[in-house]
């Protein structure tokens, strides 16, 4: 294949092909020719950019063998992108300073577009306000169809504010109002509507759709911006589409129209893999090799998104049903409006390696469904190793790094997940102990790091739902963990998380815990070390009559702040060899009581408050310089230099973040804990 190429051709070097669903017709009909005898087929790809008119569809007719796979690989020291956008071009600049440019296809056609990127980089849909956000008043909910669900399945809500909030959004008129809509973050959910009606008089807009969910509605103080409308469009960086196709733009500083690519996404799937695994109709045996995979659209409906816990409602760019054998490797996905891969129902044996993944509106990786699907229709042994996968959640923030459904057997080891707003790795989707079937998933060797920001709540670094027996999470390293008012833990076993163990872990500089159980049975949680929580070490939220969790042969060290919050005084829990140490050489609080009513309730007999003896523990080096502490509780030192991505020096460095996310991070967590004092 080649940009220069015709998919008339041949497909040889001289003569070669120019689409990847051409390459795909091709060997259609190599493989039925009468003198096809079994052999591995190579698509070669070169170097150029390859704009997609359709997405490549794979059927079990497309198959290799498992000794004979068939391999789409970048040629030798080429990267080749394959784009599912359009290049938009014919920008002037106009009286006020923006630019225009009249898009046919938009003028004609009503192509719409929910994402553009300027110059590589995702550019802001004009919203207001720029920065920051609106504050809910009151919610008054009037439901239309209450449905069987907890949740109405129709109902209006009429949004209030006050006169300051109001003040931000009374340039929108009536001609605007059928584009306008509003993200709104509540807890640990995202919900995104178009509005119907607004009201001056009453500081009131209205939407509909369906009801809010009881255990987490919107209502005051929740947080929410408006966007696409012109009038917000009064910032550099930001763009608008109106109704007569016109795209506006305003320049940051220094681009010229001469110099600035502009491109919008069309096609809302790259990739998709689909058989019939009830049929024993598979995909099989086919590799995707150091291709890079850009501008894959999200069309956000008349409806808008619903609110929905790890946006796992969404698609992805390169979608996977069906399929044995499957393999992505040495590439790139970027420039995506939703997920960027999903290994769906009926996928095993598979892998996803060594690729990057960055700058999507969703999440990174997701495995198997939100539906408990049984047999040949379950999701497991898939392989997720040695990624890079950060910056996710730009258009729906509840998205996460890795979603590890109703699937089981996964391999999630050696991923550098960074700069997400909700959590790096989701493990099980069952609230409570129904059947799961996300057993004996590990989670090893990752480094999770800048989760949570200062947006949602209710997250973590790790966190895990439903029984989950036979799933490891061990030498992980997490950190930099902080969420909008409670939770940013660094492991969160929430409801009903079941036979799981977290051992060997290095957890630090989180908001509310390196550990905390809300409900559950028979975890284990064994020598990590748990490290400069900024409120609270330890948290438990529901105690029960079965044992809840071990917590053993832990390091806790930190410098301000509570040892543990929550249900202690009821939880049955085994809590013992531990060892704790306060930095600040203030007091020891454990859920109100001081180390020896603590023991005195049966926890920590055997455990200590004493130094640990860290290299350098206040600059985050937790290597020991002295054994002498640790020891006497049965503490393992382990090897955390291992976590992250591994090879060679360029792949490494790419997994660090920029200083410029890093110091937006820790400047969000300042802000953030001081209007937590005033709250």
């Amino acid at each position: 294949m080649a940009p220069y190429g015709n998919d008339a051709n041949n497909g040889s070097k001289t003569q070669p092909l120019a689409t990847l669903t051409g390459a795909r017709n091709a060997i259609r009909l190599l493989k039925n020719s009468p003198s096809f005898k079994s052999q591995a087929i190579w698509v070669i790809v070169e170097d150029g950019v390859y704009v997609m008119k359709e997405p490549l569809l794979l059927l079990p007719e497309d198959s290799g063998t498992a000794e004979y796979p068939i391999v789409y690989k970048a040629a030798k020291g080429a990267h080749p992108i394959f784009s599912g956008g359009k290049k938009i071009s014919g920008f002037v600049e106009n009286e006020n300073g923006l630019w225009e440019a009249k898009i046919h296809e938009a003028a004609y056609y009503k192509w719409r577009f929910d994402q553009l990127y300027v110059n590589n980089k995702r550019a802001t849909l004009a919203r207001t306000p720029n920065s920051g956000f609106i504050k809910i008043d009151t919610v008054i909910q009037q439901i239309w169809k209450k449905g069987s669900s907890k949740v109405p399945e129709k109902a209006q809500q009429s949004i209030f504010f006050n006169k300051e909030n109001f003040s931000l959004i009374s340039e929108i008129n009536n001609e605007a109002l059928p584009k306008v809509r509003f993200k709104a973050f509540h807890k640990w959910d995202f919900t995104l509507r178009h509005i119907e009606a607004i009201n001056i008089d009453s500081l009131m807009v209205v939407t509909s759709g369906k009801g809010m969910k009881p255990w987490n509605p919107l209502k005051k103080g929740r947080r929410l911006f408006f966007e696409n409308y012109k009038a917000a469009l009064d910032t550099v960086g930001e763009w608008f589409l109106d109704d007569k196709g016109v795209l506006f733009y305003k320049p940051l500083e220094g681009q010229s129209i001469e110099t600035t690519e502009i491109i919008a996404p069309v096609l809302e799937n790259l990739v998709t893999i689909s058989g019939n695994a009830l049929k024993n109709e598979y995909v099989e045996n086919i590799e995707f090799k150091g291709l890079t995979f850009k501008h894959c659209h999200y069309r956000i409906p008349p409806t808008g998104f619903e609110p929905n816990q790890a946006a796992a409602k969404l698609s992805a760019a390169i979608k996977v049903e069906g399929a044995k054998n499957i393999k992505i490797a040495n590439g790139e996905i970027s420039q995506i409006g939703q997920h960027a891969v999903w290994f769906g129902k009926g996928s095993s044996n598979s892998s996803i390696e060594n690729t990057y993944i960055h700058d999507v509106g969703g999440g990174g990786v997701y495995l198997g469904d939100f539906k408990p699907l049984e047999g040949k229709q379950h999701t497991h042994h898939i392989t997720v190793k040695n990624n890079i996968i950060q910056s996710g959640g730009r258009e729906f923030p509840a998205a996460v790094g890795i979603w590890v459904g109703h699937s089981s057997d996964n391999t999630v080891l050696h991923n550098d997940i960074a700069n997400f707003y909700y959590t790096g790795i989701s493990v099980g989707w069952v609230w409570g102990y129904k059947p799961s079937l996300a057993k004996r998933n590990t989670i090893s060797y990752n480094h999770i790091h800048h989760i949570g920001w200062d947006l949602l709540s209710d997250m973590a670094g790790i966190y895990t739902l439903g029984a989950s027996e036979g799933t490891v999470v061990e030498h992980n390293v997490i950190h930099d963990v902080h969420a909008y008012s409670y939770g940013g833990w660094g492991m969160y076993a929430d409801e009903g998380s079941t036979g799981i163990t977290f051992k060997n872990n290095l957890v630090y500089n989180t908001k509310t815990g390196g550990f905390q159980q809300n409900y559950g049975k028979d975890n284990i949680v064994q020598n990590n070390i748990l490290a400069f929580a900024k409120k609270y070490q330890l948290q438990c939220t529901v105690p029960e009559a079965h044992k809840s969790f071990s917590f053993t042969n832990n390091i806790i060290i930190f410098n301000e702040g509570m040892v543990a919050k929550g249900a202690w005084d009821k939880v049955n829990a085994e809590i013992d060899s531990n060892l704790y140490w306060n930095t600040s050489k203030k007091e020891y609080n454990f859920n109100n009581h001081t180390f020896k009513q603590w023991q005195s309730r049966g926890f920590d007999k055997n455990s200590l408050i004493a130094n640990p003896y860290f290299k350098d523990a206040q600059n985050f080096n937790f290597k020991f310089k002295k054994t002498s502490t640790y020891k006497k509780i049965g503490f393992k030192p382990f090897d955390f230099s291992k976590a992250g991505v591994y090879g060679d020096k360029h792949w490494v460095e790419k997994a660090k973040l920029s200083q410029s996310i890093t110091e937006a991070f820790k400047l969000a967590v300042e802000k953030n804990m001081k209007m937590n004092i005033k709250r």
